[in-house]
């Protein structure tokens, strides 16, 4: 299980799979968007609740509040959930609709560097220059219309400005976007996993919307440990859109599947756990090459040392209009 954050300058309309089979949702009052991702993961972990989905929704841009709401297929179950949480919260019934062609609807082109991201509904719109991505809103996490995932793509096009990574990871696929991203330019074999199956399956899909299924790897899997990660590694170049506290967890095993001069894109945070994530992948000798914000979302990009050269990179001049900063 995982969950859409969804802030008021990139919502989208909803996009995570099982939002199609859920007949009721539970909404929480508003809170601080810490405490919102608190109550989505003890939700999400909880052994007897099964949400089908959760997101996080910004309710308030001037006091950064936001609310969760969580998707049940049963009423018990949205019951049994509002009988676990102490705030105020209330249960409703979703209408019968088409929720994949209502996600269409809201999700106009956009660009990152050099990336262009459409649906299908818009591949007129696709540039003569540059490289276009066909993914639809679906059964999966992750269109690439939110910060996270720009973020990312913003980094893969500043990365490719100087190096072309030979072995790419990206660990939490969803939807595959950042892995079909990286497959295009590189032009080599990806590795794509996710803990969620139905994401692998729709990873999967998109890379033959794209014409890359030879060049991506799809598997089903928690964490590093599966043998198909090992016998790939060191990879040049990781990206993990997940979440601040996996990240956290993820550290070390991903620090350890760099070799020296690898890149790490770490996103999934917010400006306020920037320091943080910055700082646990430092102590484990990573150099921060650069912050990618894209509005309170940020994609930390951290590089593993060439031999003894341990000594920071020269700051790069931020980038008008993309968000850059240097050293939050």
């Amino acid at each position: 299980m995982f969950f859409n954050i969804f802030n008021g300058r990139d919502a989208v309309q909803l996009e995570f799979a099982p939002v199609t089979q859920a007949r009721f949702t539970l909404t929480t009052s508003s809170m601080t968007l810490p405490e919102a991702q608190a109550l989505a993961e003890t939700i999400d972990a909880h052994p007897i609740i099964d949400a089908t989905a959760i997101t996080i929704n910004e309710t308030d841009e001037t006091h950064d509040l936001w609310n969760v709401v969580f998707y049940f297929s049963e009423i018990q179950d949205a019951e049994q959930a509002r009988s676990q949480i102490e705030i105020a919260t209330t249960i409703a019934d979703i209408p019968d609709e088409n929720w994949v062609r209502k996600s269409l609807q809201g999700l106009a082109p956009i660009s990152a560097g050099r990336f262009f991201l459409h649906g299908s509904h818009d591949r007129d719109q696709r540039p003569a220059c540059g490289t276009a991505l066909e993914i639809d809103a679906g059964t999966a996490f992750g269109t690439g219309h939110h910060g996270t995932t720009t973020g990312c793509l913003i980094a893969l096009d500043h990365l490719l400005k100087s190096q072309n990574p030979k072995r790419v990871f990206d660990l939490g696929c969803g939807t595959g976007v950042l892995a079909i991203a990286a497959a295009k330019v590189t032009h080599r074999k990806v590795l794509a996993t996710d803990i969620d199956a139905e994401a692998v399956r729709v990873s999967r899909a998109n890379s033959r919307l794209n014409h890359l299924s030879p060049a991506l790897l799809c598997q089903t899997a928690a964490g590093l440990h599966h043998p198909i990660i090992r016998s790939h590694a060191p990879f040049d170049l990781i990206f993990a859109n997940i979440l601040a506290r996996p990240l956290v967890a993820l550290a070390q095993g991903l620090t350890q599947l760099l070799p020296p001069g690898g890149v790490l894109v770490l996103s999934g945070l917010t400006v306020d756990q920037l320091r943080w994530i910055k700082a646990c992948y430092r102590a484990r000798g990573l150099v921060h090459l650069r912050s990618i914000v894209r509005g309170q979302w940020v994609a930390l990009v951290m590089q593993k040392p060439r031999g003894k050269r341990t000594s920071k990179r020269r700051s790069h001049s931020p980038a008008r209009g993309l968000g850059w900063v240097q050293d939050l």
